[in-house]
């Protein structure tokens, strides 16, 4: 299980659902803090929505 909240962008893209947007996670992560929800990746620029099923692989640490 991958932490979100402490990934480094080259593990976040290592889960298919994320390829190609780490550095936009770990981005949004150091300019907004902590992810409290999984469902906060729809925040992220390019990501809304294309994230599903990516529960299984990542997590909240």
């Amino acid at each position: 299980m991958i932490d979100l909240n402490a990934a480094t962008a080259e593990q976040l893209d290592a889960v298919p659902q994320l390829k190609g947007h780490g550095f936009e996670i770990v981005r949004y992560r150091e300019e907004r803090g902590r992810f409290d929800a999984l469902r906060q990746l729809d925040e992220v620029p390019g990501l809304t929505g294309k994230w599903d099923g990516a529960e299984t692989e990542i997590g909240l640490g």
